[in-house]
Order: C-alpha cells, then structure tokens, then sequence
C-alpha cells in the first residue's frame, strides 16, 4: 500500500474548515468515453478512433496557468498507458493525478473483485506516468449508492485516501450528513470522501457542481445555487466538468439514440465559456490541498504496458517474399468526421497480417461536398502505399467501388465500407477463400455464425426481406446480397459495367457474377451501427431501386428458362 505523507497544519487529520480556494476537477476523458457512449462503443476501437485528449489537455493546462488555478485530474488508467507523456505533464504544473479506473467499467457493474484489480491496475498505471502517488478515485460514470459501500475499505486497502463518487441526487438517496466533506467507516483506517455539491429545489436535491447538469441546465440558475452554497457553508464548492465537453468539434456518433445525443451533444459549443466565467470568478485548488494531503514521489520499477498501440503503414519497408498482395478500396462520401478513425482501422489490420498480406490502398472520394478531400490528403496523402482518386460529382458508392477496383494493381482487391460498420479484421478470413479460387467472398450477419449489433430494425427488415427476394432471383444463395464489404478477383468484376451506380449496384455486382456463373462464397460476419457520421442511403429510393432490379431478373430468368424449354 502507497504510504500517505501528510501536510503540516492545525489539524493534520481534517481539512480546513475555512477553504482558501473551491476544489476543482476535471475528468480527463476522450470524446468516446461519455457516459452516453459506454456501452455503444467497443473498447476495443478505442485505440481506432482519433484521439483529442492530448490538444484538450494541453489547451485546459494552458488556460488553468493563466487563471492561477490547480486541479485533480481524474484520469483512465488506461489513458495512462496510451498517453503518459500528457499525463506527466499534468504533474509537472502542479496539478493532482487521480484515479477513474482504468477500463471506464461503472462500479457498480463490478464485484468486488473485479473492482479491486481494476483500480489497482489503474493506480500503477497513473502512478507510472505521473510520478507522484494517487491518492483520490472518482467512478468513472454512475454515482455510487449506498449498495456499493463494499468499495470504500476495496478503496482504503489500496492505499487511497478520498473517494469522491458519492452524488446526493434525488430524494432521500444520502442523508444531510453526506452533503458536505465526512469520513467513510472502513477497516483499514480513514477514507475521505468529497462528494459532489447539491442544492435542494422543492424537496429534489440537484447537482450544484458542473458537469452534464451545468451543460445543460439555464447558466444564471447554476450561478444563483453556487452562490447560496458559498454563503450558507464553510466547506469549499466543487466544480467539476470533462474535457470532452469543452470540444464542440469533436466528431459525432450516428449511434446514438436522440435524447443521448442531446445528452452528448447539446451546448458544447457554449460549455467552454461557462467554465471561464467560473474560472474567471473563482479561485480553485486540489481535493488533495483541501484535504492537506500531499502525494509522495514513487519511482515506477515496472515496465510501461502499453494497452493500446497502433502500428501505422507510413513508408513501413517489409519483406515481401510469400506476402500475398492485396489492394484494398474504400468510397468515401462525406466521411470527414470519420477518417481518423478509418485509418487506425486500417492500419490495425494491417499490422495483424503484416507477416502474410502485401496490404495497398485505394480511397476514393466521391465527389465530397465537406472537407473529406482535405482531411483525407492531410492523413493519407504521404503513405507510399495509398493511392487517391476522386470523382468530380458523386456518382454513388457502386461507381466509387469500381472506380477503386479499376485503379487497383493487385488481382486480389477487398472493399470495404468508410464507416467500417463490418470490422475490416473480417478480410482476414476472407482473402484467402480467393486465393483457394473463390471469385468473390462476401460477408453477412445473418449466416448461422453472423450477428447484429445496435443496428436499427427498419435496416435488418429491408435487408432480410430483399435476400430473400434475390435468393429466389439467383441460382447462388446467400443470406446477404446487399453487403458492401467484400474480397474480388480483379479479374472477374474489372469489366462490369454497371447500370446502378448507388447502393442498388452492390447488389447488381452479385448479379452479373451470378450470371457468369462465377464462385461467389459467404463468410459470417458482425454488423455494427455506424460509429460516426450517418447514412447516405435514400431508403424509398433505394427500395423502388432493388424491386426493379428484381423485376428486371426474374424477366431474364423467364426467358432464359422459356430458351431452355424444347420447341420453345
């Protein structure tokens, strides 16, 4: 256990009871990591998507120098490993590190056990990074009720000595007692816990402290509340908001719901001048300052573990003896806010196969209308092994997936889709079908070993009912013919021509295979809503499309079977 040096003063065992300064704290959190957010995004594309933390971190370091302020930071451990350059940059102005966990798991979904590995981990972490020994944790969303008390004496045997996860919200959840700054009763000794300010409005206590609440709440009826609580008490007010609130351009998730968008999203644009104000009219310290504990140096021993790494593809020489050449293609319209997010994908899997694929690129940009271009230059411009083609006007995803086909260089060419709702580590399985001679491989959630992930019902409905139209169509029978993610043979599909250039020509590739008698083969895969961005799809457009295509083939069936009728 990190032992705890204690500042000198009148009472070395309580905070002063007449604050010099308020307390703030800052949740050092990503844009992906909002409550909101948790259990839409898979942890494992967080180190895919284009992190903001470091340009946030350092503008609010910046500003927090200007005012004369210090802050905890309440910080992931596994931000820690990802970024412990920022994080030691924190301490090195002065300010307090402090502990959120380290997976971004709520409490309360944990058991005991579960909790304890999870906040010791994070303590070594931070620890490692920052060089000074944490002494606060915050859970890193959801307040905790009184059914989690087993976590304050979890919390004082791994050597931490606040808490400040307690929100008296509500009616009735804490008594008057767990307002204010008060000692847990736990076996191994002392355990502080600051909870978050709160302010009574007929009987319903309300969080008075910042946050989503003064995010989204009228700014004069948060003023007023602090006001009274500055009057009324002599323990300090807590303000508390997270970086991610003060970056109104950060990019946006389709994924989510309405009311978690305005949730996620409502006033950031305003939230960055509502602190100031504050910071303008307040003076701030850490909760350890208030509470005159001063953390110890710790030498970290044990080596860095780094969670999340990314291996990119920038001018990377590798042997290429035995390393199947793959090309892949990506139609991008309008994706400016997801491109970062499409290149750590990319290069992902391609650090998992660079010992067994060649891996090249083609983007296409069909005739963008927001700064796709741009941002695509400015991330893939530079890599030897991407090529760029743009169309003049959009033209439609089938049209861009050709136009990338044609421009490829290798006979193995994989599509893919800008948004990577098909995670792109299913070419994996994929690429070699066409090497065993396959002439196409496409994937489908609803193969026996498929699933569907956060999808909307509408899009599963219109999906299933149009397969089994085209299975009735077309002598190859698959679950999915609309899939845009796919593996071709150059050869085989170079030459079409389509007639449908939008999402109907998905299909219409299937069909023009399937009439040459080409091997198409299905592979099971997870479908996931979109991350950022939304859809393209015009949904009655591209419904009337596919039953006209459709018509078109069961009239070409009945020829073709009237042909093969004696005397016919």
């Amino acid at each position: 256990m990190m032992g705890v040096q204690v500042s000198s003063g009148r009472d070395e065992t309580a905070p002063r009871e007449v604050p010099e300064r308020d307390v703030l704290t800052i949740h050092m959190k990503d844009y992906f990591q909002g409550a909101p957010l948790c259990d839409r995004v898979p942890r494992r594309y967080w180190p895919r998507l284009e992190s903001r933390i470091e340009q946030t971190t350092a503008e609010v370091l910046d500003q927090l120098d200007r005012h004369d302020h210090k802050a905890t930071f309440f910080v992931l451990g596994w931000t820690a490993d990802l970024v412990p350059d920022i994080v030691a940059e924190v301490a090195r102005r002065g300010h307090e590190v402090a502990s959120m966990g380290y997976h971004h798991y709520a409490t309360q979904r944990m058991s005991p056990d579960e909790f304890r590995q999870d906040i010791a981990r994070s303590k070594r972490a931070l620890e490692r990074a920052s060089g000074r020994a944490v002494l606060g944790y915050r859970t890193p969303y959801g307040w905790l009720s009184k059914r989690q008390r087993w976590a304050f004496d979890i919390l004082a045997d791994e050597g931490f000595a606040y808490d400040s996860s307690i929100c008296p919200v509500g009616f009735g959840h804490w008594n008057s007692k767990h307002l204010v700054p008060f000692q847990h009763d736990v076996q191994s000794g002392q355990l502080w816990e600051l909870p978050i300010c709160s302010q009574s409005l007929f009987g319903f206590r309300l969080p008075i402290s910042g946050g989503n609440y003064l995010r989204q709440l009228p700014e004069p009826l948060f003023h007023r509340y602090v006001e009274r609580w500055r009057a009324r008490r002599k323990q300090p007010w807590m303000l508390y908001f997270t970086l991610w609130e003060i970056d109104p351009n950060q990019p946006r998730f389709d994924v989510l719901p309405r009311i978690e968008k305005l949730r996620q999203y409502r006033n950031l644009d305003v939230m960055s001048a509502r602190i100031a104000n504050f910071l303008e009219q307040h003076k701030f310290g850490t909760a350890a300052d208030y509470l005159n504990l001063v953390p110890s140096p710790v030498t970290a021993t044990e080596p860095v573990a780094v969670s999340a790494s990314i291996k990119t593809q920038d001018n990377v020489a590798l042997e290429t003896v035995d390393r199947l050449p793959v090309t892949i293609v990506v139609p991008c319209y309008n994706e400016e806010g997801g491109l970062g997010f499409l290149a750590n994908t990319l290069d992902s899997f391609a650090a998992d196969h660079e010992k067994t694929l060649d891996v090249s690129y083609v983007l296409v940009d069909d005739g963008s209308t927001d700064a796709t271009a741009e941002r695509m230059s400015e991330i893939f411009g530079r890599r030897t092994n991407t090529r760029i083609v743009r169309h003049e006007a959009n033209r439609g995803v089938a049209a861009a997936m050709m136009t990338g086909i044609k421009a490829a260089t290798t006979d193995i060419v994989a599509v893919i889709d800008s948004d990577c709702s098909y995670d792109p580590a299913h070419l994996g399985a994929m690429i070699p079908l066409i090497a065993d001679g396959a002439d196409a491989v496409t994937v489908s959630p609803y193969h026996r070993d498929g699933a569907v992930m956060n999808v909307p019902g509408w899009r599963l409905v219109l999906s299933r009912g149009l397969s089994a139209l085209y299975r009735r169509a077309l002598k190859t029978k698959l679950a999915t013919y609309t899939a845009c993610v796919r593996v071709y043979r150059r050869s085989a599909v170079a030459d079409i021509n389509l007639r449908n250039n939008g999402f109907l020509g998905v299909a219409e590739i299937v069909a023009v295979l399937d009439a040459r008698s080409k091997r198409i083969v299905e592979v099971p895969a997870v479908l996931e809503a979109r991350l950022i961005g939304h859809s393209k799809m015009k949904i009655m457009r591209t419904i009337a499309g596919h039953l006209r295509l459709l018509f078109e083939l069961a009239v070409l069936q009945r020829h073709r079977s009237k042909r093969d009728v004696p005397g016919q």
